[in-house]
């Protein structure tokens, strides 16, 4: 029979074992990148251009100290898009979250409550778009929205109505002040997006004891009364966690819109990833790509934080 001291060490060599390779790929692939972004955003660099014997550095990719931080508020074409990113990607973001909230938890009460026998199909019916490739998701959307052949058109051509003439790629086409192409892609990730969220509220009122609906059933509290004062205190972590996820994804969002707009028309939809992108690959210009996904990173930081602050419960059930 083995001793304790041996076990211990036998479960620790485990451990590490496992853990390592982990490590490994995220130093690689996660922390070093992001070192060297870091590093980045501190130089005018650029891959096109040959620098110095250290990683290209210097030389012809000089270092500019916080020059790369300072422009983002000057007066030049660069600074104006990454702007204008940045105020599309808040607006996209604040019109996300409440509107992915306003159906997911609904719908998950409602899914909760049917029988057990089609809960399970609605489900994987609802997470099926979340699950698909959001380049086929972005065609299909383009499709959908097609201003010749596409079915939206044709249905609102079917109730007598006209429709817009191009739902992407008109300018001047706005709705409560919002660009038709932003509502368009809003409309497009919700489809794709909300299944996620749902699943995880379906679980969570799944793990809501059944004796504390009991008890608010007893003191005579009503279906409206039992979800403000039960259910949503209850639900405080998972909403957090869905929160903080939704805004992460939409802070995020590239692949449907390269995809449908290409950012257009005027911008109206090039998101801080695009303008990141963009920069990075197109103009190679990767010292003020490196600068502006440092500032990218700072905001989701502090998104996350504002929301822990606010959102977090100290208690559990």
């Amino acid at each position: 029979m083995a001793s304790p001291g041996s076990l211990q060490q036998s479960q620790r060599r485990f451990a590490y074992s496992i853990m390592t390779p982990i490590m490994l790929y995220l130093m690689i692939f996660s922390l070093l990148p992001m070192i060297w972004a870091v590093i980045l955003g501190f130089f005018d660099y650029s891959p096109a251009r040959v620098g110095g014997t250290i990683f290209g550095l210097g030389e012809s990719n000089p270092f500019v100290g916080i020059r790369n931080y300072l422009d983002m508020f000057s007066d030049s074409q660069p600074a104006t898009v990454f702007r204008k990113s940045v105020s599309n990607t808040f607006l996209f973001t604040f019109l996300i979250l409440p509107l992915n909230l306003a159906i997911t938890l609904p719908l998950a009460i409602i899914i909760e409550r049917s029988h057990a026998r089609v809960k399970g199909f609605f489900r994987a019916v609802y997470f099926l778009p979340t699950v698909t490739s959001a380049v086929a998701v972005a065609l299909i959307w383009g499709a959908i929205y097609n201003p010749q052949a596409g079915l939206l058109n044709s249905m609102i051509r079917t109730i007598g109505m006209t429709p817009p003439k191009a739902w992407l790629s008109d300018p001047q086409a706005f709705v409560m002040g919002i660009p038709l192409a932003m509502i368009a892609l809003i409309a497009a990730h919700v489809w794709q997006d909300f299944g996620y969220n749902l699943v995880i509220f379906i679980a969570a009122l799944q793990g809501i004891p059944q004796n504390l609906r009991d008890a608010a059933m007893v003191d005579g509290a009503n279906e409206q009364q039992m979800f403000w004062y039960v259910t949503l205190p209850l639900l405080q972590p998972t909403l957090l966690f869905v929160c903080v996820m939704t805004i992460l994804s939409s802070l995020q969002m590239f692949i449907l819109a390269q995809v449908m707009t290409a950012g257009g028309p005027r911008e109206q939809t090039t998101t801080m990833l695009m303008s990141i992108y963009s920069n990075a690959f197109r103009y190679q210009n990767m010292g003020w790509a490196a600068a502006m996904s440092m500032v990218l990173f700072g905001i989701i930081m502090l998104f996350t934080i504002l929301q822990f602050r606010f959102l977090r419960s100290d208690w559990e059930y």
